[in-house]
């Protein structure tokens, strides 16, 4: 299989202590390197269509893998799955390929590497899925598109789903727990502030539209286990974890929102390292823009955060983009190691930004560093990374090495049997529907109508004002109002009680309750 491969020598890819980049070369640098030590210090892959950026990635996440640490990239245009099967050297790329090699001094050796296929839609890959409680309401109103009020109402909705024991896994837990929380406006607001219907309905409306786009298998369980993405393979090689994204791409919001959950989780889950020899897990970024357009201050300052503090757990975060200025000032400013390929200058705005992404960088005196970043060439890039004790490196104009894998799609039998052969096809192939807040609510509906209509019925033989052995049986009192100990979850079973006394009652339950409430 090709993720059996065996793995090439150590000084293939692997210099002591490194990552080989490239370099080399007639009016080329010599061999440019990516210290392992400060593989978490993150990274920046950036450059107009068609320069080199994929190539670029594969480049590094073979290196990570061949060090042994685990890699996780998402495959936009489906060319990275190449990773899984050995170059061919009798391919159409062979020549241009060993010709780089010769000229940097490479010595180019085709081999395949461990890979696991991902896929929300669990077609090209294993399905990936979180709960809705582990995206949480901020990643949630992000990838909504909430107002400032209904984030408000969202965050009212968790609240109450943990003080009420209600788990919130799938989008049917999210949409039941809503309308739990709008059948109890009014004593919610007295603790929590104003929760209007419109922001409910405005909700539900961006919850149904986000089930068209595919969100409804994003939540659920089992719930992707990080430590089977930072798995290593029997050979010592770190897995390159895949995620199938052309689909994806559709939905550029669910996109953004799911990998910045995964850094998310990986920065809440993962203990401090301190300062290791090398990164504990990489994690490449692609369409890195997306993160960032019309993102809320919040966010990009969660992401920045994130950046900041996410390397003391072992964890390089790579951005992968069109043009540094995509990335935040902030954000970018975390970024020690750079491959900058060709970026084109059509405009006054693109000549503006091509000369802030040259002032990124350390200057060399042998070039102008603005004009190398306008023409280097295809699979060519100025580079710069972290040198001893974390000091940027000077600019260099570099040719990235050829990849050992290979270059481009592979079959969808390859892909197949890639998949058959992964050790976690039978944890994630089964959804499970535990009880939660959607079976809770609907039970405490369901015990409500019953005790409704035992209140509407009373019992024959004491019926108010009927007379047996001459003494007068007086009528039932009314149910007494709530107390104010009553919980939340307590005051909406009473009330929806009495509301199911009456005809209207019942139809109320049939016509907002009865569509959410039916076997699913």
């Amino acid at each position: 299989m090709p993720q059996d491969s065996p793995a090439p020598a150590p000084n293939a890819i692997l210099a002591p202590g490194a990552v080989f980049v490239g370099g080399g070369g007639a009016a080329h640098a010599e061999a440019q390197h990516l210290l392992l030590k400060y593989g978490n210090r993150h990274g920046l892959i950036a450059g107009a269509t068609g320069t080199g950026k994929t190539v670029t990635l594969q480049v590094l996440a073979e290196a990570f893998s061949t060090a042994g640490v685990p890699v996780f990239l998402s495959d936009v245009k489906g060319d990275l799955a190449g990773l899984a099967k050995p170059g061919d050297p009798g391919g159409k790329l062979h020549g241009a390929f060993a010709a780089r090699a010769a000229t940097i001094g490479y010595d180019l050796g085709y081999t395949g590497f461990p890979v696991t296929f991902w896929d929300l839609w669990a077609e090209q890959g294993h399905p990936v899925r979180t709960t809705v409680t582990e995206m949480g309401p901020l990643l949630l109103a992000r990838l909504l598109g909430l107002t400032g009020a209904q984030e408000g109402v969202m965050n009212i909705a968790f609240r109450l789903a943990d003080e009420e024991g209600l788990p919130l896994l799938d989008l049917k837990d999210l949409q039941a727990m809503l309308i739990f929380v709008g059948e109890n406006a009014r004593d919610i607001g007295l603790r929590y502030g104003n929760v209007s219907a419109a922001s409910i309905g405005a909700i539900q409306r961006q919850l149904l539209v986000l089930e068209n786009q595919g969100g409804t298998r994003l939540f659920g369980e089992p719930a992707l286990d990080l430590a089977d993405l930072m798995s290593v393979a029997p050979d010592g090689r770190g897995r390159i974890n895949i995620l199938a994204a052309e689909r994806l791409m559709g939905a550029p919001r669910l996109y953004a929102t799911f990998l910045l959950w995964l850094l998310s989780e990986l920065f809440e889950e993962l203990p401090e390292v301190g300062d290791p020899d090398q990164p504990r897990f990489v994690f490449f970024f692609d369409e890195a823009h997306l993160l960032f357009d019309d993102a809320p201050k919040a966010l990009v300052d969660k992401v920045e955060q994130v950046a900041r503090l996410i390397r003391s757990k072992g964890v390089g975060v790579y951005f992968v983009t069109q043009n540094p200025a995509d990335v935040p000032d902030d954000v970018l400013g975390q970024l020690g190691n750079r491959v900058q390929h060709a970026l084109r200058a059509f405009t006054a705005k693109d000549q503006k930004d091509l000369a802030r992404a040259a002032q990124n960088y350390r200057p060399n005196p042998a070039f102008n560093t603005e004009a190398a970043i306008r023409e280097v060439g295809t699979g060519e890039a100025v580079t710069s990374f972290l040198e001893a004790k974390g000091v940027p490196g000077i600019v260099q104009r570099t040719l990235v090495r050829p990849p050992a894998s290979q270059l481009g799609p592979i079959t969808p039998d390859e892909r197949a049997a890639v998949i058959a052969a992964s050790p976690f096809g039978a944890k994630y192939a089964t959804t499970i529907d535990r009880d939660s807040a959607f079976e809770r609510l609907r039970a405490r509906a369901e015990a409500a109508a019953k005790e409704a209509e035992a209140v509407e019925e009373p019992e024959p033989e004491f019926k108010a004002g009927r007379r047996y052995g001459g003494n007068t049986v007086p009528a039932k009192k009314p149910a007494s109002r709530s107390s104010r100990s009553d919980s939340i979850a307590e005051t909406f079973g009473k009330s929806l009680a009495r509301q199911l006394g009456t005809q209207a009652g019942r139809s109320i339950v049939r016509g907002v309750l009865g569509g959410l409430f039916k076997a699913r």
